[in-house]
C-alpha cells in the first residue's frame, strides 16, 4: 500500500486495513464491481424525487400551451419540441458533435492549466504572490469581450471555442485544488517530513490525496459551465455547434428546435456532471468508504 494512501486514511480515520489495501491496489475484491454497481442503483435510485418533479412541471407545460391555445413559434408544447426534435434528430447530432469534442478538448486543457498553476502556487511563495492575484483578475474579465477578440486572433476554427471553456473552466478548479492542498493537516505533514520526504515527496504523497476531493468539487462546477461555454463561443464564431444551430433556428421562427437544442444541451451538462462521480469513485475508493462510515454512523 502506498505511503499517499495509508496517510489519506490514516487523515481520514475510515475504512479497515483490508479496505485500505484494495483501494491502493494491493488487493483485488471479486466483489469491487458490485459494490460500484450497487452505488450506481442508490444514485439513480436517488434521482427518482427530481425526476418526478420534472415530470411534473413538462406536464403543467403542456397543460398550458393546450388550454391557452399558444402561438407554437412563442412557446412550443413540450410534445412538440420531442417530436421536431426527434424528426430533425439527424441535423442535432451533426451540431451536437463539434459541441462534445469543444468541451471534452477544453475540460481536458483547463485541468492541465489549473493543475500546472495550483502546484505552482503552493510549491513556491513568490509564485503565489505573483500568479494568485493574476489568476483573481483573469476572471474579472468579460466572456462577452474576450470570445470576440479570440475569434478576431485565431479565426472561426477550433481554438477559439477551446479558449473560452478553458477561461471560464479553470478557475473553479484551480481554487478548489488550492483549497484542498492547504487543508493538509500540519501534523501529517511533519509525520511524513520525519520519515525522510522532501517538499516535491510530501506534495505527492500527501497533500494531492488530500486535495482529490476538493478537486472533485470544484470540477463540477467546472464542468456545468462547459457545455454553456462551447456554446457561447460558437455563437461569437463558428459554422457548426449547438449554438449556431439555436441561432440559426431562432432567426427562422423554429422556437421548437431551439428547445430542443436546449434540451440536448442540457442533457450533457447533466451527464458530464454524472461522469465526475463515476471517475471519483474509480479514483477514490477510500473516499466513498469513508462517506459510507459516516453516513453509517
Amino acid at each position: 500500500m502506498s505511503l499517499s494512501r495509508a496517510l489519506a486514511n490514516e487523515i481520514e480515520g475510515e475504512g479497515t486495513p483490508l479496505d485500505a489495501m484494495e483501494a491502493s491496489g494491493g488487493v483485488t475484491s471479486p466483489n469491487r464491481r458490485s459494490r460500484l454497481a450497487r452505488t450506481i442503483g442508490t444514485r439513480l435510485a436517488g434521482a427518482w424525487p427530481a425526476l418526478i418533479a420534472m415530470a411534473v412541471l413538462v406536464g403543467l407545460w403542456q397543460l398550458i400551451v393546450v388550454m391557452l391555445k399558444v402561438d407554437p413559434t412563442v412557446l412550443p408544447s413540450p410534445a412538440r419540441v420531442a417530436s421536431q426534435g426527434w424528426i430533425n434528430r439527424s441535423a442535432l447530432w451533426q451540431n451536437t458533435l463539434p459541441t462534445i469534442k469543444e468541451t471534452l478538448i477544453g475540460i481536458v486543457a483547463a485541468l492541465v492549466v489549473s493543475s500546472v498553476l495550483s502546484a505552482a502556487i503552493d510549491l513556491s511563495k513568490p509564485t503565489r504572490r505573483v500568479v494568485y492575484p493574476l489568476l483573481v483578475a483573469s476572471q474579472s474579465i468579460p466572456v462577452l469581450v474576450i470570445a470576440p477578440l479570440f475569434v478576431i486572433w485565431f479565426g472561426f476554427g477550433l481554438l477559439p471555442k477551446i479558449l473560452v471553456v478553458i477561461l471560464v473552466t479553470f478557475f473553479p478548479t484551480t481554487v478548489a485544488l488550492l483549497e484542498g492542498f492547504n487543508s493538509t493537516e500540519p501534523e501529517a505533514s511533519n509525520l511524513i517530513r520525519s520519515m525522510g520526504a522532501g517538499r516535491f515527496k510530501e506534495f505527492w504523497m500527501l497533500r494531492v490525496p488530500t486535495a482529490l476531493p476538493f478537486f472533485f468539487a470544484g470540477l463540477r462546477v467546472a464542468v456545468s459551465f462547459a457545455v454553456l461555454a462551447a456554446i457561447f463561443g460558437e455563437w461569437v464564431g463558428a459554422s457548426m455547434g449547438l449554438g449556431v444551430y439555436m441561432e440559426l433556428e431562432k432567426n427562422a421562427l423554429r422556437t421548437d428546435l431551439v428547445f430542443a437544442a436546449v434540451v440536448v444541451t442540457a442533457a450533457l451538462s447533466m451527464a458530464l456532471y454524472g461522469l465526475t462521480f463515476l471517475i471519483q469513485n474509480a479514483t477514490m475508493p477510500w473516499y466513498r468508504h469513508s462517506r459510507q462510515g459516516k453516513r453509517i454512523k
